[in-house]
Order: structure tokens, then C-alpha cells, then sequence
């Protein structure tokens, strides 16, 4: 099958074979359960349109479309990887103009699609929490409104941190989210394959762990030390795929 080249983790279609792990030391730690702390994984992409094709055509499911992010020049496409947490594909929208800035999650310098970033919700107040991680001398950033409007016309608003994709994290660290009053996307989405494990690895492994404590704990994120990197493991209706 076809694999996505990239110079992150890339999209091996898997068999009982797939994309090897990145290098790292034997000190792995697999975070305690409470709650369902990952949002969604960020897949972004130069196109939108063929990425969503292949991952419906290598993976067996359906995707559909989320909507544009007005403003940013990028859209979305969505599909569901089980208990709240979803997969969203991301990159340009060509109808939008071009934005006077880069867009979101480095898409303007993508060649082939990459999974870069993933998304965390937290029990907590998105302030209260980027105070606490910020007390371990790692800063996520401001907070902004965001907005969207799905295709059957329901407007969707949330508060969001912005992806920490460059060095020395390179989207290890998640984003954070808070949903507000708008339906969770996972409440309209085919919800066909299951994330198994969040695979992260960072110089600073300990820190990492001492920071997803403070966001919140998933049995399916697991630390490693190595150089900074990630990948996902998911249960396919068509077999085991890593992003």
C-alpha cells in the first residue's frame, strides 16, 4: 500500500507490519486513565481532498466534511476514532483567499501529508490549566476564539491554544480545547475506526509526563525519550494503521 512521505511520522497502511518507532530509550511511561483527555490528532495535508480519499480508501471509512476556518485559508475534513476523539485532516481551501500569514499547523510547507499536532481536552478551565503547566516553565500560549460553520449550517464555537509544531516540541505537546456550548464533532461523524495509542517521544520525557498530568490522563498516550516526534496507532475496519 501506499505510504506518505514526509519528514515527520508518516502513513504506513499496516498488516501486522508498519512504519517503524522512533528511535528512543527504554523508559517508557504509560499515563494513568482520568477521563478522555485527547481531543482529536491533526493530520495536515497540501490536499485536503486526496488525503481524505486515501485514508477512506486505505482505512475502510467514511470522512466528511467539517467546514472552512474562515480567515486562516484552511478547511477540514473529519472522521471519528471512538471515544471522543476523532481525526481531522487539514489543509487549504481553495476557496478562500490566501491569508496574510502562514497558515495554521505549517500546511504551506507540507509535500505530503503529516500528522503534526494533536489536541487535548481538559476537565479544567483552558486558563487554569495553561497557569498550572506554565508553573513547569513551558508556556502554551494565549487563548483565542475560534468559530466555524459545519456544512448543514450549525455554527460551531470554541476556545483554543495553538499548536507548539516547531522545535523544541514539534506538536508533542498537545493544543488545548474547550468546546463551550457547541456539539462535540464527534456527535456527527462516521465513528468507524479506534485510537489504540498516542505514541510520544521528547528529549525531555519526564517533563512531558509531569505536564500531561496537569492537562489530564489517557490510557492511550504513552512517553518516550528520544528525539522529538509522535505517531498514533489505530484499529481500522481494514487492519492496523500508524499516522
Amino acid at each position: 500500500m501506499a505510504t506518505w512521505d514526509s519528514d515527520r511520522p508518516h502513513v504506513t497502511r499496516t498488516g501486522g507490519v508498519g512504519l517503524g518507532q522512533p528511535a528512543c530509550h527504554s523508559d517508557r511511561g504509560l499515563l494513568g486513565e482520568n477521563g478522555c483527555v485527547i481531543d482529536h490528532l491533526v493530520l495536515a495535508t497540501p490536499d485536503v481532498t486526496s488525503t481524505a480519499a486515501q485514508v477512506g480508501d486505505e482505512w475502510g471509512v467514511a470522512t466528511i466534511p467539517g467546514g472552512s476556518h474562515t480567515g486562516r485559508g484552511t478547511r477540514n475534513e473529519l472522521t471519528g476514532l471512538g471515544a471522543g476523539v476523532y481525526l481531522e485532516i487539514v489543509g487549504p481551501d481553495a476557496k478562500q483567499p490566501d491569508p496574510p500569514f502562514p497558515r495554521p499547523f505549517g500546511v504551506d510547507d507540507l509535500a505530503a501529508p503529516a500528522l503534526v499536532a494533536w489536541c487535548a481536552r481538559p476537565a479544567r478551565p483552558l486558563a487554569d490549566v495553561i497557569g498550572r503547566v506554565r508553573a513547569h516553565g513551558i508556556d502554551l500560549g494565549s487563548i483565542a476564539e475560534m468559530e466555524r460553520m459545519r456544512p448543514d449550517g450549525v455554527q460551531l464555537r470554541w476556545l483554543l491554544t495553538f499548536p507548539l509544531t516547531d522545535e523544541p516540541h514539534r506538536g508533542t505537546l498537545p493544543f488545548l480545547i474547550d468546546w463551550l456550548e457547541s456539539p462535540h464533532p464527534t456527535e456527527s461523524i462516521p465513528r468507524q475506526a479506534h485510537l489504540t495509542k498516542l505514541h510520544i517521544v521528547h528529549p525531555e520525557a519526564a517533563l512531558i509526563r509531569t505536564v500531561l498530568e496537569e492537562i489530564g490522563r489517557s490510557r492511550s498516550v504513552e512517553v518516550d525519550q528520544g528525539a522529538a516526534g509522535l505517531w498514533a496507532e489505530i484499529h481500522t475496519p481494514r487492519g492496523t494503521v500508524r499516522l
